[in-house]
């Protein structure tokens, strides 16, 4: 809460520097806006830009750095024969400090050096925040008056604040490259680890997914099994049947929207039918779980078929239905963003409007309806709790989607759930599964761009 007061007051600071900023331009002009370099406009946000963003970037560091700094210094006042303990026991040590500072109840009765240190712990924060707050506000003035200071009708106030805005754009990006790198790597090398511990070709071609370990050697499964295949072939089925009902229902959704309805009955259907983007999936888990699942095993016990209470059938259907606003409402924008001459010149042609659909629009939006295709494919691959509640827990190798299957999302949640160790072939799965996961979105986009390229090279 404090935090949020401090950066309220940085963006006061900087409005107010903003609006003094762009009357001080005009004034040095007397109000001859002609005269200036750049507009008005930009003398403000070059003065609210000296303002708050040093105090923010000062901020920013301090909330990276302050528990780790505050840290180090309560461990260096304790006690000798503490700081002297194994790494596993100082981190639990250090843990109930942490609790104890926040006024949480730890797990054993604190004794007085760990109360004491919670207090140093508190102490430190509270002078580290008052200090915090002197140096943004000291930083927010200098920032105000060392720009105003600068502000004449020669200064290239658009210029200056637009490379601002260019390298803090490009800061942005590399930060978004940069995690994306640290993701891959983070679970290239945990795979890796596990590799190092089960074969590779066990992995990929193994027909049976057992990953619990044994504590004692003479202990069933004392080794697991870690053959993807199963849930290979449950994401798949899975996901197969989501797009089998997506995909139609919502091209055929877009393209009604977009050319057959009217234009009162498109404003008020098109949010109700992205309304099913916002449902909590835990709400479509169980409505698959409560209402689909058991109707697919009445219907299919009074047709003389054995359908299970978790059945790849129920969760595929009702993923679809999630997924069927990510197809319609994009490619509805995509078939919209169509220039309306290709729709005259193939209707002064002769053509009908449903081969003008087919012939003409369909292929001109190709590429957004592929997008948006792939973007529901991903989300279908993606999906966790509508396949825990409704297809189950079971890696069952099988064709038939009336029987329990699993994906490698659940089973990922799966493994990582409780208190584990990092260096089990078990916890490590999980790191594997995700690499797999991640070759499988790459190939994806790759088919898209391969697709989208090959038709602009015919279409233009």
């Amino acid at each position: 809460m404090k935090y949020s007061i401090l950066i309220f007051a940085i963006i006061i600071l900087s409005a107010i520097g903003f609006y003094s900023g762009r009357s001080r331009s005009s004034k040095t002009v007397n109000g001859e806006i002609r005269k200036l370099h750049s507009l008005p406009g930009y003398y403000g946000f070059y003065v609210a830009l000296w303002c708050g963003l040093p105090a923010v970037i000062i901020l920013g560091i301090w909330l990276a750095f302050q528990s780790s700094v505050v840290t180090s210094i309560v461990v260096s006042g304790l006690p000798p024969e503490i700081q002297s303990l194994p790494e596993e026991r100082m981190s639990l040590v250090i843990n109930d400090i942490i609790n104890l500072a926040h006024g949480i109840v730890v797990s054993r009765r604190p004794d007085e050096v760990l109360l004491a240190a919670a207090e140093h712990y508190n102490r430190l924060k509270a002078t580290g925040f008052l200090a915090l707050v002197a140096v943004v506000m000291s930083i927010c003035l200098a920032g105000l008056g060392f720009s105003m200071r600068y502000i004449n009708p020669a200064m290239r106030a658009r210029i200056k604040v637009e490379q601002t805005v260019q390298v803090l754009m490009i800061l942005c990006s590399t930060v978004a490259i940069f995690t994306t790198i640290g993701i891959v790597l983070s679970v290239f090398f945990e795979s890796v680890r596990f590799f190092n511990q089960i074969p590779v070709t066990d992995f990929l071609f193994g027909l049976h997914w057992s990953p619990q370990i044994a504590i004692r050697e003479d202990q069933v499964g004392a080794s697991g099994s870690f053959g993807i295949i199963p849930l290979l072939i449950g994401t798949l089925m899975i996901s197969a049947i989501a797009m089998l009902v997506a995909v139609p229902v919502g091209l055929m959704s877009a393209i009604y929207m977009s050319e057959y309805a009217a234009e009162g009955f498109r404003i008020v259907v098109k949010p109700l039918l992205e309304i099913l983007a916002g449902i909590p999936t835990v709400v479509y888990g169980f409505f698959a779980a409560l209402i689909v699942a058991p109707f697919l095993r009445d219907v299919g016990s009074k047709i003389g078929l054995d359908v299970s209470s978790e059945s790849a059938l129920a969760a595929g259907l009702v993923m679809g239905i999630m997924i069927i606003p990510f197809i319609s409402s994009l490619s509805d924008d995509v078939i919209n963003a169509v220039p309306q001459s290709l729709r005259d010149a193939s209707l002064g042609i002769g053509a009908t409007r449903s081969e003008t659909i087919v012939r003409v629009l369909l292929p001109a939006a190709l590429p957004g309806i592929v997008g948006s295709i792939l973007l529901a494919v991903s989300r279908a691959i993606g999906e966790t709790m509508i396949v825990v509640m409704a297809a189950g827990l079971t890696a069952r190798l099988t064709a038939n989607p009336l029987e329990a299957v699993t994906t490698f999302t659940v089973q990922i949640v799966t493994l990582l759930i409780g208190d584990q160790e990092f260096d089990s072939p078990k916890t490590l799965a999980a790191f594997a599964l995700g690499l797999v996961l991640f070759i499988i979105t790459l190939c994806l986009n790759i088919i898209a761009l391969y697709v989208v390229r090959r038709y602009r090279e015919e279409y233009e």
